[in-house]
């Protein structure tokens, strides 16, 4: 596993001292051959899901401005069959959301059995953006740590596998993405000065992610830390984190669509013994 497994509370964490690179043993063009046997995996894991309608798939994709949620969408995702995938991006809640709990719009975009969502951002925004930005009370947004971690046991409860991704990018190749941005023509339109407002609170958003990977890491809704400079290793650990959670269900899908299939054989059968067809 090349990202970093979170499945229970710890005390302390230091992002500072985690890298945001590949390890420098990890060769690039062999883990691309290792992606393309994982995207063949992750396709036909995600075939049987949505067969047997056991179970459904959360995954949760967080990270600093430029850290890569929309390309790992694309670089990861994309790999899916897009019938049952449901992406979701959370902004700014909008009067409607602001006159329910946090988690309302949230809940609403839950994958149904055999489906798939992607949260770009999430419900962990109001531990985030709202705890650095002192958008609410501290006494309100310290209680929505154990909020979230009920609404990810409900989930886990109903058979959503729950995944969590926190793509760790480095303060340097930020600043590298965003100039980036301003000189491809084709990339300009992602141009906001509040990208670069947010560089200022670099160290509180630090702490904030500290304390929701410390504090809402369990084993049905782990979280996994991504080092995300480099997008080709970012994509590999995502999809491999994937592969290895939907593995240990395969021979229950199988069973169950086995099952399935003998009930329509069997229908099909009285069928036709009923209007004498061959």
């Amino acid at each position: 596993m090349y990202a970093i497994e979170l499945t229970k509370p710890k005390a302390k964490l230091s992002l500072d001292k985690i890298s945001t690179l590949s390890p420098e043993d990890v060769d690039k063009e062999e883990t691309a051959s290792k992606r393309d046997k994982l995207d063949e995996e992750l396709l036909d894991l995600q075939e049987l899901m949505w067969g047997a309608k056991t179970h459904s798939l959360l995954i949760v994709l967080q990270g600093r401005d430029t850290a890569g949620k929309d390309g790992t969408i694309k670089g990861v995702v994309g790999a899916l069959n897009p019938r049952g995938v449901n992406v979701v991006s959370y902004g700014v809640p909008t009067d409607e959301e602001k006159q329910h709990d946090f988690l309302w719009r949230v809940h609403k975009h839950a994958p149904r059995k055999g489906e798939v969502s992607i949260f770009n951002r999430s419900h962990y925004e109001d531990v985030l953006v709202v705890r650095v930005h002192d958008l609410a009370p501290k006494q309100l947004w310290q209680r929505r740590y154990s909020h979230i971690n009920s609404f990810e046991n409900l989930l886990a409860e109903q058979n959503c596998i729950v995944l969590k991704f926190f793509l760790h990018i480095s303060e340097e190749e930020q600043k590298r993405r965003l100039i980036e941005r301003e000189k491809d023509p084709t990339k300009a339109w992602k141009l906001n000065p509040g990208d670069w407002r947010e560089r200022e609170y670099w160290k509180q958003f630090t702490k904030a992610y500290e304390d929701v990977l410390t504090k809402c890491a369990s084993t049905h809704a782990p979280w996994y830390i991504v080092p995300a400079d480099q997008k080709w290793y970012r994509n590999h650990c995502v999809a491999e984190a994937l592969v290895k959670s939907l593995r240990p269900h395969r021979d229950a899908w199988l069973e169950t669509l086995a099952d399935k299939g003998k009930i329509g054989r069997s229908a099909l059968k009285a069928y036709k013994d009923e209007h004498q067809l061959k």
